[in-house]
């Protein structure tokens, strides 16, 4: 009973976890245009980029959002689709 209240009122851990990550998929989207406007090959190197960062001490929340846009810019390319917002929280969750 008293669990079915909080619930109600502070969310489920479920839903208040979905919730802390919707800042980072606002920040990936704000990075769409951004990563449109690099080349193929300038969106290839960012992996490079990446591994380069991660041997520098920088860990991969580090590099999360700015992964997930360039991932999300290859997908538009690759396949021409674009993940949704949920898509890239699902990921995150992963």
């Amino acid at each position: 009973m008293i669990d079915n209240v909080l619930a109600k009122i502070f969310g489920t851990q479920n839903e208040r976890e979905i919730k802390a990550m919707q800042p980072m998929a606002a920040a990936i989207s704000e990075l769409e245009p951004q990563m449109q406007q690099l080349s193929d090959i300038d969106l290839a190197a960012k992996t490079i980029e990446f591994r380069e960062r991660l041997q520098q001490g920088q860990t991969l929340d580090d590099l999360l959002v700015e992964a997930f846009a360039v991932c999300r810019e290859a997908g538009r390319r690759v396949l021409n689709m674009r993940h949704f917002d949920v898509q890239l929280i699902g990921g995150m969750v992963l």
